[in-house]
């Protein structure tokens, strides 16, 4: 996961508090989109 928040800060240049919010802001869409894929998300960006 932190391989991602430091790829949002270089590209996209968000603070780390920005980049894990955009993070769990698209974990959340996902699930909410397709309940079914919780577990795998869950997996991939943690179950916070």
């Amino acid at each position: 996961m932190q391989e991602l928040i430091d790829k949002l800060k270089a590209e996209a240049n968000l603070s780390d508090e920005q980049a894990k919010q955009a993070i769990a802001t698209i974990k959340n869409y996902v699930v909410e989109k397709f309940p079914m894929l919780e577990g795998a998300v869950n997996n991939v960006f943690g179950g916070e």
